[in-house]
Protein backbone atom coordinates (compact mmCIF):
# COMPACT_ATOMS: atom_id res chain seq x y z
CA UNK A 1 0.00 0.00 0.00
CA UNK A 2 0.97 3.52 -1.07
CA UNK A 3 -0.45 7.05 0.65
CA UNK A 4 -1.81 9.86 -1.79
CA UNK A 5 -0.85 13.27 -0.90
CA UNK A 6 -3.75 14.01 0.63
CA UNK A 7 -3.35 10.87 2.86
CA UNK A 8 -5.60 7.95 0.53
CA UNK A 9 -4.27 5.07 0.90
CA UNK A 10 -3.75 3.21 -2.64
CA UNK A 11 -2.26 -0.15 -3.85
CA UNK A 12 0.91 0.29 -5.80
CA UNK A 13 1.93 -2.93 -8.62
CA UNK A 14 5.58 -2.35 -9.50
CA UNK A 15 7.71 -3.98 -12.27
CA UNK A 16 5.26 -5.78 -13.89
CA UNK A 17 6.43 -7.45 -17.25
CA UNK A 18 3.83 -7.23 -20.23
CA UNK A 19 5.77 -8.74 -22.16
CA UNK A 20 9.06 -11.08 -22.35
CA UNK A 21 12.28 -9.91 -22.31
CA UNK A 22 13.95 -8.76 -25.61
CA UNK A 23 17.25 -10.18 -24.76
CA UNK A 24 19.30 -12.45 -26.62
CA UNK A 25 17.57 -13.79 -29.72
CA UNK A 26 14.85 -11.15 -28.99
CA UNK A 27 16.87 -7.68 -29.58
CA UNK A 28 15.68 -5.85 -32.08
CA UNK A 29 12.43 -7.65 -32.57
CA UNK A 30 9.16 -6.64 -32.04
CA UNK A 31 7.73 -7.33 -28.46
CA UNK A 32 5.97 -10.84 -27.43
CA UNK A 33 2.99 -10.05 -25.45
CA UNK A 34 2.53 -12.21 -21.92
CA UNK A 35 -0.76 -13.20 -22.30
CA UNK A 36 -0.84 -15.62 -19.19
CA UNK A 37 2.06 -16.22 -16.42
CA UNK A 38 3.28 -19.03 -15.03
CA UNK A 39 3.33 -18.55 -11.72
CA UNK A 40 2.29 -15.97 -9.43
CA UNK A 41 3.92 -12.16 -9.95
CA UNK A 42 5.95 -10.59 -7.33
CA UNK A 43 4.70 -7.04 -8.27
CA UNK A 44 6.55 -5.60 -4.77
CA UNK A 45 9.29 -3.52 -6.14
CA UNK A 46 10.42 -1.52 -8.81
CA UNK A 47 12.00 -2.90 -12.32
CA UNK A 48 14.22 -1.41 -14.04
CA UNK A 49 14.63 1.42 -16.67
CA UNK A 50 15.29 0.80 -20.10
CA UNK A 51 19.07 1.23 -21.06
CA UNK A 52 20.12 5.19 -21.31
CA UNK A 53 22.66 7.05 -19.63
CA UNK A 54 22.25 7.02 -15.79
CA UNK A 55 24.20 7.44 -12.97
CA UNK A 56 25.69 3.75 -11.56
CA UNK A 57 23.92 3.45 -9.02
CA UNK A 58 20.30 3.63 -10.83
CA UNK A 59 18.59 0.21 -12.04
CA UNK A 60 19.34 -0.16 -15.67
CA UNK A 61 18.78 -3.66 -17.62
CA UNK A 62 17.77 -4.39 -21.19
CA UNK A 63 15.18 -6.32 -19.34
CA UNK A 64 13.18 -3.64 -19.13
CA UNK A 65 9.89 -4.10 -20.39
CA UNK A 66 7.50 -3.36 -17.39
CA UNK A 67 4.84 -1.51 -16.30
CA UNK A 68 3.34 -0.17 -12.92
CA UNK A 69 -0.04 -0.38 -11.78
CA UNK A 70 -1.25 2.32 -8.97
CA UNK A 71 -4.80 1.40 -7.95
CA UNK A 72 -7.39 2.60 -4.95
CA UNK A 73 -10.08 -0.16 -6.13
CA UNK A 74 -10.74 -1.21 -2.18
CA UNK A 75 -11.65 2.49 -2.07
CA UNK A 76 -14.53 2.36 -4.99
CA UNK A 77 -17.32 0.06 -5.72
CA UNK A 78 -17.70 0.70 -9.75
CA UNK A 79 -14.37 -0.11 -12.17
CA UNK A 80 -12.86 2.70 -12.59
CA UNK A 81 -11.62 5.13 -15.34
CA UNK A 82 -7.91 4.42 -16.59
CA UNK A 83 -4.84 6.60 -17.32
CA UNK A 84 -2.02 5.13 -19.16
CA UNK A 85 0.65 7.53 -19.37
CA UNK A 86 3.87 7.60 -21.79
CA UNK A 87 6.85 8.93 -20.52
CA UNK A 88 8.97 11.62 -22.91
CA UNK A 89 12.67 11.66 -23.23
CA UNK A 90 12.95 11.93 -26.83
CA UNK A 91 12.94 8.54 -27.36
CA UNK A 92 16.10 8.00 -25.59
CA UNK A 93 16.06 8.91 -21.44
CA UNK A 94 13.39 8.52 -18.72
CA UNK A 95 11.35 5.96 -17.55
CA UNK A 96 7.77 4.79 -16.31
CA UNK A 97 9.26 4.49 -12.81
CA UNK A 98 8.11 6.20 -10.01
CA UNK A 99 10.70 8.15 -9.33
CA UNK A 100 9.94 10.06 -12.28
CA UNK A 101 6.78 9.27 -12.90
CA UNK A 102 5.14 8.66 -9.31
CA UNK A 103 1.27 8.29 -8.75
CA UNK A 104 1.45 10.09 -5.63
CA UNK A 105 -0.91 13.30 -6.99
CA UNK A 106 -3.27 11.53 -9.36
CA UNK A 107 -3.95 8.58 -7.08
CA UNK A 108 -5.97 11.74 -5.10
CA UNK A 109 -8.75 10.82 -7.75
CA UNK A 110 -10.75 7.80 -8.50
CA UNK A 111 -8.20 6.56 -11.17
CA UNK A 112 -6.42 3.60 -11.97
CA UNK A 113 -2.92 4.92 -13.18
CA UNK A 114 -0.62 2.35 -15.09
CA UNK A 115 3.21 3.82 -16.00
CA UNK A 116 5.18 1.79 -18.78
CA UNK A 117 8.63 1.32 -20.32
CA UNK A 118 9.30 1.42 -23.76
CA UNK A 119 12.89 0.17 -25.24
CA UNK A 120 15.04 3.78 -26.06
CA UNK A 121 17.78 4.62 -28.30
CA UNK A 122 19.28 2.04 -30.35
CA UNK A 123 17.42 -0.50 -28.81
CA UNK A 124 14.15 0.57 -29.70
CA UNK A 125 14.35 2.31 -32.72
CA UNK A 126 16.65 0.81 -34.43
CA UNK A 127 15.75 0.65 -38.68
CA UNK A 128 17.76 -0.31 -41.77
CA UNK A 129 14.76 0.11 -43.78
CA UNK A 130 14.88 -3.81 -44.79
CA UNK A 131 13.77 -7.50 -43.22
CA UNK A 132 16.58 -7.10 -40.63
CA UNK A 133 15.40 -4.17 -38.68
CA UNK A 134 11.75 -2.39 -40.12
CA UNK A 135 12.05 -0.56 -37.49
CA UNK A 136 9.63 1.11 -34.55
CA UNK A 137 9.50 -1.77 -32.00
CA UNK A 138 9.21 1.08 -29.03
CA UNK A 139 6.17 2.30 -30.35
CA UNK A 140 5.45 -1.55 -30.52
CA UNK A 141 6.05 -1.87 -27.16
CA UNK A 142 3.83 0.64 -26.31
CA UNK A 143 1.12 -1.18 -28.20
CA UNK A 144 1.86 -4.58 -26.19
CA UNK A 145 1.12 -2.32 -23.10
CA UNK A 146 -1.86 -1.02 -24.38
CA UNK A 147 -2.68 -4.85 -24.86
CA UNK A 148 -1.82 -6.10 -21.53
CA UNK A 149 -3.90 -3.16 -20.40
CA UNK A 150 -7.10 -3.71 -22.16
CA UNK A 151 -6.13 -8.00 -21.04
CA UNK A 152 -5.68 -7.24 -17.34
CA UNK A 153 -7.07 -3.96 -16.11
CA UNK A 154 -10.25 -5.09 -15.02
CA UNK A 155 -8.45 -7.59 -12.40
CA UNK A 156 -7.14 -4.04 -10.53
CA UNK A 157 -10.79 -2.45 -10.87
CA UNK A 158 -10.06 -0.69 -14.15
CA UNK A 159 -12.61 -0.17 -16.84
CA UNK A 160 -11.09 -1.45 -20.25
CA UNK A 161 -13.25 0.26 -21.75
CA UNK A 162 -12.26 3.73 -19.84
CA UNK A 163 -8.69 4.26 -20.81
CA UNK A 164 -7.17 7.47 -21.96
CA UNK A 165 -3.52 7.47 -23.47
CA UNK A 166 -1.42 9.93 -22.21
CA UNK A 167 1.86 11.14 -22.65
CA UNK A 168 4.75 14.11 -23.00
CA UNK A 169 7.19 15.12 -25.50
CA UNK A 170 8.36 11.53 -27.09
CA UNK A 171 5.34 10.48 -25.28
CA UNK A 172 2.99 13.01 -26.77
CA UNK A 173 4.30 12.20 -30.27
CA UNK A 174 3.59 8.70 -28.94
CA UNK A 175 -0.02 9.42 -28.28
CA UNK A 176 -0.53 10.95 -31.70
CA UNK A 177 0.77 8.08 -33.54
CA UNK A 178 -1.55 5.36 -31.35
CA UNK A 179 -4.12 7.61 -33.16
CA UNK A 180 -3.24 6.81 -36.68
CA UNK A 181 -1.79 3.47 -36.21
CA UNK A 182 -3.63 -0.05 -36.80
CA UNK A 183 -1.83 -1.51 -34.45
CA UNK A 184 -3.98 0.44 -31.55
CA UNK A 185 -7.09 0.29 -32.50
CA UNK A 186 -9.70 -0.15 -29.77
CA UNK A 187 -7.33 0.08 -27.07
CA UNK A 188 -7.89 3.78 -26.04
CA UNK A 189 -11.00 6.16 -25.74
CA UNK A 190 -9.69 9.46 -24.90
CA UNK A 191 -6.30 10.94 -25.34
CA UNK A 192 -3.41 13.70 -24.22
CA UNK A 193 -0.65 14.75 -25.82
CA UNK A 194 1.59 17.79 -24.27
CA UNK A 195 4.11 19.40 -25.98
CA UNK A 196 4.89 17.13 -28.73
CA UNK A 197 3.61 16.22 -32.74
CA UNK A 198 5.28 13.65 -35.13
CA UNK A 199 3.50 16.40 -37.69
CA UNK A 200 6.76 18.21 -37.75
CA UNK A 201 8.16 19.57 -41.47
CA UNK A 202 10.45 17.05 -42.43
CA UNK A 203 8.73 14.15 -43.81
CA UNK A 204 8.83 10.84 -41.88
CA UNK A 205 11.89 8.55 -43.17
CA UNK A 206 11.54 4.96 -44.18
CA UNK A 207 14.66 3.75 -42.28
CA UNK A 208 17.26 4.99 -39.61
CA UNK A 209 20.34 4.02 -41.23
CA UNK A 210 22.19 6.85 -40.47
CA UNK A 211 21.87 6.92 -36.73
CA UNK A 212 22.41 2.73 -37.18
CA UNK A 213 25.60 3.71 -39.06
CA UNK A 214 26.89 5.99 -36.11
CA UNK A 215 25.88 3.51 -33.59
CA UNK A 216 27.70 0.81 -35.07
CA UNK A 217 30.48 3.44 -35.41
CA UNK A 218 30.27 3.66 -31.81
CA UNK A 219 31.17 0.39 -30.49
CA UNK A 220 33.48 -0.85 -33.23
CA UNK A 221 30.56 -2.32 -35.45
CA UNK A 222 30.84 -3.11 -39.00
CA UNK A 223 28.56 -0.38 -41.00
CA UNK A 224 28.31 -2.43 -44.32
CA UNK A 225 26.44 -4.32 -45.25
CA UNK A 226 23.46 -4.06 -43.18
CA UNK A 227 23.13 -7.94 -41.85
CA UNK A 228 27.02 -7.72 -40.90
CA UNK A 229 26.11 -4.51 -38.66
CA UNK A 230 23.02 -5.38 -37.59
CA UNK A 231 24.47 -8.86 -36.15
CA UNK A 232 27.44 -7.14 -34.53
CA UNK A 233 24.31 -4.72 -32.89
CA UNK A 234 22.73 -7.93 -31.61
CA UNK A 235 25.71 -9.14 -29.28
CA UNK A 236 26.98 -5.69 -28.33
CA UNK A 237 26.73 -4.92 -24.65
CA UNK A 238 23.23 -3.61 -23.58
CA UNK A 239 25.30 -1.01 -21.71
CA UNK A 240 27.36 0.19 -24.11
CA UNK A 241 24.34 1.17 -26.62
CA UNK A 242 22.47 2.78 -23.63
CA UNK A 243 25.65 4.58 -22.72
CA UNK A 244 26.86 5.76 -26.15
CA UNK A 245 23.92 8.85 -26.06
CA UNK A 246 26.43 11.67 -26.30
CA UNK A 247 28.07 10.24 -29.56
CA UNK A 248 24.83 11.16 -31.65
CA UNK A 249 24.64 14.55 -31.30
CA UNK A 250 25.86 17.04 -33.81
CA UNK A 251 25.96 20.51 -32.69
CA UNK A 252 26.41 21.15 -28.98
CA UNK A 253 23.45 18.83 -27.97
CA UNK A 254 21.69 19.23 -31.06
CA UNK A 255 18.98 17.49 -32.65
CA UNK A 256 17.08 17.39 -29.75
CA UNK A 257 15.37 13.95 -31.37
CA UNK A 258 17.54 11.39 -33.06
CA UNK A 259 15.16 8.19 -33.27
CA UNK A 260 12.12 9.19 -34.25
CA UNK A 261 9.03 7.27 -35.72
CA UNK A 262 9.34 5.97 -39.51
CA UNK A 263 6.83 4.93 -42.15
CA UNK A 264 7.53 0.92 -42.16
CA UNK A 265 8.21 -0.56 -45.46
CA UNK A 266 6.19 -3.81 -45.75
CA UNK A 267 8.43 -6.97 -45.40
CA UNK A 268 5.59 -9.61 -43.60
CA UNK A 269 5.58 -7.68 -40.60
CA UNK A 270 2.56 -6.35 -38.62
CA UNK A 271 3.59 -2.58 -39.22
CA UNK A 272 2.75 0.28 -36.56
CA UNK A 273 3.33 3.40 -38.85
CA UNK A 274 2.97 2.86 -43.25
CA UNK A 275 2.10 6.62 -43.83
CA UNK A 276 2.93 10.14 -43.16
CA UNK A 277 1.15 11.12 -40.11
CA UNK A 278 -0.44 14.60 -41.49
CA UNK A 279 -1.73 13.00 -44.50
CA UNK A 280 -3.10 10.40 -41.70
CA UNK A 281 -5.00 12.74 -39.92
CA UNK A 282 -6.20 15.08 -43.19
CA UNK A 283 -7.74 11.24 -45.29
CA UNK A 284 -9.41 10.99 -41.82
CA UNK A 285 -7.61 7.64 -41.11
CA UNK A 286 -7.64 7.68 -37.59
CA UNK A 287 -9.07 6.48 -34.61
CA UNK A 288 -11.18 9.51 -33.64
CA UNK A 289 -11.40 9.87 -29.36
CA UNK A 290 -11.34 13.37 -27.62
CA UNK A 291 -8.19 15.14 -27.57
CA UNK A 292 -6.04 17.54 -25.34
CA UNK A 293 -3.61 19.43 -27.14
CA UNK A 294 -1.06 21.35 -24.94
CA UNK A 295 2.18 23.55 -24.47
CA UNK A 296 4.05 25.37 -22.73
CA UNK A 297 4.44 29.15 -23.35
CA UNK A 298 8.49 29.02 -22.75
CA UNK A 299 9.38 25.35 -23.91
CA UNK A 300 12.83 25.11 -24.86
CA UNK A 301 13.81 28.56 -24.45
CA UNK A 302 16.72 27.28 -22.02
CA UNK A 303 18.33 25.89 -24.89
CA UNK A 304 19.50 29.27 -26.06
CA UNK A 305 21.76 29.46 -22.57
CA UNK A 306 23.68 26.44 -24.28
CA UNK A 307 24.84 27.95 -27.40
CA UNK A 308 25.34 31.89 -26.07
CA UNK A 309 27.11 30.96 -23.12
CA UNK A 310 29.37 28.88 -24.93
CA UNK A 311 31.65 31.20 -27.56
CA UNK A 312 32.74 28.43 -29.64
CA UNK A 313 29.56 26.96 -30.09
CA UNK A 314 27.97 30.68 -30.76
CA UNK A 315 30.72 31.86 -33.13
CA UNK A 316 29.81 28.37 -35.11
CA UNK A 317 26.14 29.47 -35.43
CA UNK A 318 27.17 32.57 -36.54
CA UNK A 319 29.48 31.69 -39.12
CA UNK A 320 28.04 28.51 -40.88
CA UNK A 321 24.05 28.86 -39.76
CA UNK A 322 23.11 27.46 -42.80
CA UNK A 323 24.60 24.30 -41.84
CA UNK A 324 23.75 24.21 -38.36
CA UNK A 325 20.15 26.16 -38.25
CA UNK A 326 18.27 22.89 -40.04
CA UNK A 327 20.37 20.55 -37.39
CA UNK A 328 19.43 22.70 -34.24
CA UNK A 329 15.78 23.35 -35.56
CA UNK A 330 15.24 20.07 -36.94
CA UNK A 331 14.05 21.11 -39.96
CA UNK A 332 14.53 19.83 -43.66
CA UNK A 333 17.99 19.96 -44.50
CA UNK A 334 17.46 19.62 -48.32
CA UNK A 335 17.86 23.44 -50.17
CA UNK A 336 17.65 24.74 -46.56
CA UNK A 337 19.70 27.83 -46.84
CA UNK A 338 16.55 30.40 -47.94
CA UNK A 339 14.34 29.22 -45.28
CA UNK A 340 16.95 28.95 -42.37
CA UNK A 341 17.78 32.69 -43.36
CA UNK A 342 14.49 33.85 -43.31
CA UNK A 343 13.82 32.57 -39.72
CA UNK A 344 17.22 33.65 -38.70
CA UNK A 345 15.92 37.65 -40.22
CA UNK A 346 12.65 37.27 -38.53
CA UNK A 347 14.07 36.53 -34.95
CA UNK A 348 17.42 38.14 -35.14
CA UNK A 349 16.58 40.95 -37.90
CA UNK A 350 20.62 41.86 -38.95
CA UNK A 351 22.64 41.05 -35.50
CA UNK A 352 24.41 38.61 -34.72
CA UNK A 353 24.00 35.75 -32.26
CA UNK A 354 25.74 37.56 -28.76
CA UNK A 355 25.59 36.62 -25.26
CA UNK A 356 23.08 38.64 -23.96
CA UNK A 357 19.17 39.08 -22.80
CA UNK A 358 17.80 40.20 -25.69
CA UNK A 359 19.51 37.49 -27.94
CA UNK A 360 18.64 35.10 -25.23
CA UNK A 361 14.53 35.94 -25.58
CA UNK A 362 14.95 35.59 -29.83
CA UNK A 363 17.03 32.49 -29.55
CA UNK A 364 14.88 30.98 -26.88
CA UNK A 365 11.83 31.81 -28.90
CA UNK A 366 13.32 29.99 -32.16
CA UNK A 367 14.04 26.83 -30.30
CA UNK A 368 10.75 26.79 -28.66
CA UNK A 369 9.25 27.74 -31.90
CA UNK A 370 10.84 24.93 -34.35
CA UNK A 371 10.98 22.16 -31.78
CA UNK A 372 7.86 22.16 -30.33
CA UNK A 373 5.53 25.53 -30.89
CA UNK A 374 4.82 24.71 -34.79
CA UNK A 375 5.08 21.04 -34.66
CA UNK A 376 1.98 21.34 -31.69
CA UNK A 377 0.01 24.29 -33.67
CA UNK A 378 0.26 22.17 -36.72
CA UNK A 379 -1.30 18.60 -35.21
CA UNK A 380 -4.25 20.75 -33.51
CA UNK A 381 -5.16 22.30 -35.95
CA UNK A 382 -5.01 19.50 -37.98
CA UNK A 383 -7.07 17.56 -35.69
CA UNK A 384 -9.63 20.27 -34.85
CA UNK A 385 -10.68 20.23 -38.63
CA UNK A 386 -10.22 16.68 -39.30
CA UNK A 387 -11.64 14.56 -36.11
CA UNK A 388 -15.19 14.12 -35.55
CA UNK A 389 -14.23 14.12 -31.94
CA UNK A 390 -13.95 17.84 -30.19
CA UNK A 391 -10.03 18.84 -29.51
CA UNK A 392 -9.36 21.13 -26.69
CA UNK A 393 -6.35 23.02 -26.40
CA UNK A 394 -4.53 24.61 -23.70
CA UNK A 395 -1.29 26.33 -22.97
CA UNK A 396 0.82 26.72 -19.66
CA UNK A 397 1.94 29.53 -18.98
CA UNK A 398 2.28 29.03 -14.68
CA UNK A 399 5.66 29.78 -13.29
CA UNK A 400 6.00 28.10 -9.85
CA UNK A 401 8.41 27.26 -6.91
CA UNK A 402 10.20 24.91 -9.12
CA UNK A 403 11.21 23.73 -13.09
CA UNK A 404 12.85 22.14 -15.59
CA UNK A 405 14.68 24.92 -16.15
CA UNK A 406 16.26 26.89 -13.10
CA UNK A 407 18.24 30.23 -13.17
CA UNK A 408 21.73 28.59 -11.94
CA UNK A 409 22.87 31.75 -10.06
CA UNK A 410 19.50 32.25 -8.10
CA UNK A 411 18.10 28.58 -8.24
CA UNK A 412 14.46 30.14 -9.17
CA UNK A 413 11.94 29.36 -11.83
CA UNK A 414 12.03 32.04 -14.44
CA UNK A 415 9.57 30.47 -17.13
CA UNK A 416 7.59 28.24 -17.88
CA UNK A 417 9.66 25.50 -19.08
CA UNK A 418 9.36 22.40 -21.13
CA UNK A 419 7.97 19.90 -19.17
CA UNK A 420 7.21 21.90 -16.62
CA UNK A 421 2.99 21.14 -16.31
CA UNK A 422 4.02 17.16 -15.08
CA UNK A 423 5.13 18.60 -12.03
CA UNK A 424 1.92 19.30 -11.27
CA UNK A 425 0.05 15.79 -12.71
CA UNK A 426 3.12 13.37 -11.54
CA UNK A 427 5.42 13.01 -7.85
CA UNK A 428 8.76 13.54 -9.24
CA UNK A 429 11.22 12.57 -6.25
CA UNK A 430 14.12 11.98 -8.45
CA UNK A 431 14.31 15.50 -8.62
CA UNK A 432 11.19 17.85 -7.16
CA UNK A 433 10.15 18.11 -3.71
CA UNK A 434 6.81 16.11 -2.86
CA UNK A 435 4.11 19.03 -2.88
CA UNK A 436 1.69 18.92 0.08
CA UNK A 437 -1.73 20.47 0.26
CA UNK A 438 -1.59 23.76 0.83
CA UNK A 439 -0.21 27.03 -1.65
CA UNK A 440 -0.06 28.25 -5.09
CA UNK A 441 1.83 25.16 -6.32
CA UNK A 442 -0.92 22.61 -4.67
CA UNK A 443 -3.70 24.15 -5.49
CA UNK A 444 -2.43 23.72 -9.09
CA UNK A 445 -1.90 20.34 -8.28
CA UNK A 446 -5.64 20.41 -7.46
CA UNK A 447 -6.80 21.96 -11.25
CA UNK A 448 -4.52 19.87 -13.07
CA UNK A 449 -5.38 16.59 -11.74
CA UNK A 450 -8.87 17.57 -11.42
CA UNK A 451 -9.00 18.24 -15.25
CA UNK A 452 -7.05 14.90 -15.87
CA UNK A 453 -9.88 12.93 -13.93
CA UNK A 454 -12.86 14.89 -15.57
CA UNK A 455 -11.79 13.85 -18.55
CA UNK A 456 -10.29 10.18 -18.15
CA UNK A 457 -13.94 10.12 -17.06
CA UNK A 458 -16.13 11.70 -19.16
CA UNK A 459 -14.24 12.61 -22.43
CA UNK A 460 -14.40 16.39 -21.39
CA UNK A 461 -12.49 18.26 -19.18
CA UNK A 462 -15.18 21.01 -18.34
CA UNK A 463 -17.21 20.47 -14.89
CA UNK A 464 -20.03 18.25 -15.51
CA UNK A 465 -23.34 18.86 -12.75
CA UNK A 466 -22.87 16.79 -10.09
CA UNK A 467 -20.55 15.41 -10.90
CA UNK A 468 -18.54 18.70 -10.95
CA UNK A 469 -14.95 19.30 -8.87
CA UNK A 470 -14.94 22.38 -6.69
CA UNK A 471 -11.39 22.98 -7.89
CA UNK A 472 -12.37 23.25 -11.56
CA UNK A 473 -15.51 26.46 -10.79
CA UNK A 474 -15.81 28.53 -13.12
CA UNK A 475 -13.58 26.43 -15.78
CA UNK A 476 -15.59 27.28 -19.01
CA UNK A 477 -12.72 25.62 -22.03
CA UNK A 478 -14.70 25.46 -25.17
CA UNK A 479 -13.27 22.86 -27.92
CA UNK A 480 -11.20 24.06 -30.72
CA UNK A 481 -12.62 24.74 -34.04
CA UNK A 482 -11.01 25.71 -37.23
CA UNK A 483 -12.74 29.29 -37.38
CA UNK A 484 -12.21 29.99 -33.60
CA UNK A 485 -8.70 28.47 -32.25
CA UNK A 486 -9.50 28.99 -28.78
CA UNK A 487 -6.85 27.62 -25.95
CA UNK A 488 -6.97 27.84 -22.39
CA UNK A 489 -4.55 29.69 -20.64
CA UNK A 490 -2.89 27.65 -17.60
CA UNK A 491 -1.39 29.99 -14.98
CA UNK A 492 -2.64 31.19 -11.61
CA UNK A 493 -5.99 31.57 -12.78
CA UNK A 494 -7.64 29.89 -15.94
CA UNK A 495 -8.49 32.14 -19.16
CA UNK A 496 -9.53 32.41 -22.67
CA UNK A 497 -7.29 33.17 -25.16
CA UNK A 498 -7.21 32.48 -29.83
CA UNK A 499 -4.80 31.85 -31.85
CA UNK A 500 -1.85 30.48 -29.71
CA UNK A 501 1.72 32.00 -30.94
CA UNK A 502 0.05 32.70 -34.48
CA UNK A 503 1.98 35.77 -34.58
CA UNK A 504 5.49 34.26 -34.50
CA UNK A 505 4.04 30.98 -36.47
CA UNK A 506 2.79 32.71 -39.32
CA UNK A 507 6.17 32.51 -41.43
CA UNK A 508 6.88 29.18 -40.35
CA UNK A 509 3.32 27.95 -41.99
CA UNK A 510 4.40 29.99 -45.26
CA UNK A 511 7.98 28.47 -45.25
CA UNK A 512 6.74 24.66 -44.26
CA UNK A 513 3.26 24.81 -45.99
CA UNK A 514 0.44 22.29 -45.85
CA UNK A 515 -2.92 21.88 -46.60
CA UNK A 516 -5.47 21.17 -43.95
Amino acid sequence: MMQSRRGRAFEAYRGIRYAQPPVGPLRFQPPQLIEQYAEEVDARDEGPACPLPAPPAYFVDEDCLRLNVYTPRHNCSRPLPVVIYIHPGGFYAFTGRSDVAGPHYLLDRDVVLVTINYRLGTLGFLSTGDALAPGNNGFKDQVAALRWVRRNIAAFGGDPNLVTITGYSAGSISVMLHMISPMSKGLFHRAIAMSGSPTIPTPTPTDLLPQAKRQAELVNCPTTPNKAMVDCLKTTPWKELGDSLDGFYEFGFDPVLIWKPVREVDVGQERFLAVEPADAIRAGHMHAVPLIVSQTRDEFFWKAFTILNNETLMNRMNEDWEHIAPISLQLPREAAAPKVNRLREAYFGHRRLRNDSATARDLGYLYGDAIMGFPVHRMANLMCRRSPQRVWYYEFAYVGAHSHYEDPNTQRAVAAAHHDDLIYLLSMSYRFPFLGTEGRDESLVDRMTGIWYTFAKHGDPNPRGHDALPELEGLHWPAMTADRRTYLRIDNDFSLGTNLKEDRLKLWEELYPIQY
